[in-house]
């Protein structure tokens, strides 16, 4: 099996202008080559052994497998929660090679 060349990282912050942020400075960073905010959402969970429920807002980002471990590093130095805020990746395992080379693209070391 082939690693996937494009991933997608996603977090969950308070308020929109923190994933406004996140998304802006990893964007700016070329750690992702684009950024979706979607939100507010409706959360239910489990902090500090209480059951608790608030909004949140989604950052869903773009990036390549080569700089994928250095945006989720990059996402908890600038994210409001500490202690281990919500970041996962998922693989893309399909899409066209267009796609795929800009996300790679705009993930590399400026020329």
């Amino acid at each position: 099996m082939t690693q996937a060349r494009v991933w997608t990282v996603t977090s969950t912050t308070p308020t929109e202008e923190d994933a406004r942020k996140i998304a802006r400075t990893v964007v700016a960073e070329r750690l992702a080559a684009g950024a979706e905010v979607t939100g507010p959402a409706m959360s239910v969970f489990w902090h500090l052994n209480e059951l608790g429920e608030g909004q949140e807002w989604r950052v869903t980002l773009k990036t390549s497998a080569a700089v994928r471990d250095e945006l989720a590093e990059r996402i908890l130095e600038l994210h409001p929660w500490a202690g281990g805020p919500e970041i996962t990746a998922t693989p893309v395992e399909w899409c066209i090679d267009s796609y795929a080379e800009w996300v790679e693209k705009f993930t590399a070391a400026p020329e």
